[in-house]
């Protein structure tokens, strides 16, 4: 949408207009202003290094980029989002488009897949540990091998 209005990458203006009057017709920015962070998503930040080393030239690239770095502030001033930090949803698709997947349905099942693949993991790791299925800590293999040994 962003880059068919304006033609390609907006100016920091450009998009901070666009940002207010997204806002003011009553829509959200999608990605941004998750009810659970408080800072920028982990996984956002490793996908945007990742995208910089990877495709920095990509003009979505440049949007969300651009994005991350004018509408925070927006949305601070609004008052829509006391945290207003971007998940990894604002940055995946544009990436996910850089590599071909240009068919937008199969991004709600590349969400499914990823998270059942995180259920499964975590269910390994709570039955070695014979406990129930709760969200781990952040721990190292290390302690991993030694909370199993342990047991």
């Amino acid at each position: 949408m962003v880059k068919e209005k304006f033609g390609g990458v907006p100016s920091d203006d450009q998009l901070r207009q666009f940002a207010w009057d997204t806002l003011n017709a009553g829509q959200v920015i999608p990605g941004y202003g998750h009810a659970v962070l408080r800072v920028t998503d982990p996984r956002y930040t490793a996908f945007h290094a990742f995208g910089t080393k990877v495709c920095s030239d990509d003009t979505l690239f440049q949007i969300v980029d651009k994005v991350y770095r004018v509408v925070p502030d927006v949305l601070r001033e609004h008052g829509k989002a006391k945290d207003p930090w971007p998940n990894v949803d604002a940055i995946s698709g544009c990436l996910l488009y850089h590599f071909g997947l240009t068919e937008f349905e199969y991004y709600t099942v590349l969400f499914g897949v990823s998270r059942a693949m995180g259920m499964c993991s975590q269910l390994i790791v709570s039955r070695a540990l014979g406990e129930a299925i709760e969200r781990p800590k952040s721990v190292t293999t290390e302690w991993m091998r030694q909370a199993v040994a342990k047991g």
